[in-house]
């Protein structure tokens, strides 16, 4: 099982932050509060079962600054943008960037609240995706080079015949690494080939969506 989720809370207004943090804990999330954008670079991260919450208009880096380096690093956590001004420009771009929401001040705390699970369970489903995929990818791992693209080409639905002239190599030859290929992985079949091959695309794909 994926970790438990925080939720980080990025915010210059201490008042504001510790409500915001109150709010969460209430609903029983785990909750991490910044005062600064930098200060949580400098210490945090984020998982993609997480969630940011960043005010837009902070000293040191704005909310918007902030997604731009999170997008920089590939930071898979959602991110909900908090703002006393916002306009159609403003979220427009926070959106278009990849922002999850954008929460316009005073918020009403259902809201603010139904967007982080929102966010949380996304997060949850991404990160088992990245999870299987990581271990997918630590079998794959385990084969030499040639093996790897023997798994490739099967696990892309070739006949071992198709295999064997893609690779420039016998059938016969095919059917030694297959054997192989499944004693390494532990598996019984073509059917799990493919099923490790899909769980790599899905986590990869999840990490970009």
């Amino acid at each position: 099982m994926p970790p438990e989720p925080t939720v980080f809370v990025i915010d210059d207004h201490q008042r504001l932050r510790q409500s915001v943090r109150a709010l969460l804990e209430s609903a029983d999330l785990l909750v991490e509060d910044f005062a600064s954008a930098l200060d949580f670079l400098a210490a945090a991260k984020p998982r993609a079962n997480d969630c940011i919450i960043a005010d837009v208009r902070m000293p040191g880096m704005t909310g918007l600054e902030l997604q731009e380096e999170l997008n920089r690093r590939a930071c898979p956590s959602a991110l909900i943008i908090v703002t006393g001004y916002a306009d159609v420009p403003m979220a427009t771009k926070a959106l278009k960037a990849g922002a999850r929401d954008l929460i316009e001040k005073p918020y009403d705390d259902e809201v603010l609240l139904a967007a982080v699970r929102r966010a949380v369970e996304d997060g949850r489903r991404t990160q088992e995706l990245v999870e299987a995929a990581q271990a997918a990818e630590d079998l794959i791992g385990l084969l030499t080079e040639r093996e790897q693209e023997v798994f490739q080409q099967l696990a892309s639905g070739q006949s071992n015949k198709l295999v064997a002239h893609a690779l420039g190599i016998s059938p016969r030859t095919v059917e030694v690494h297959r054997a192989r290929i499944q004693d390494k992985l532990k598996v019984s079949g073509l059917a799990d080939l493919v099923r490790i091959a899909r769980a790599v695309e899905a986590g990869r794909a999840a990490l970009h969506t």
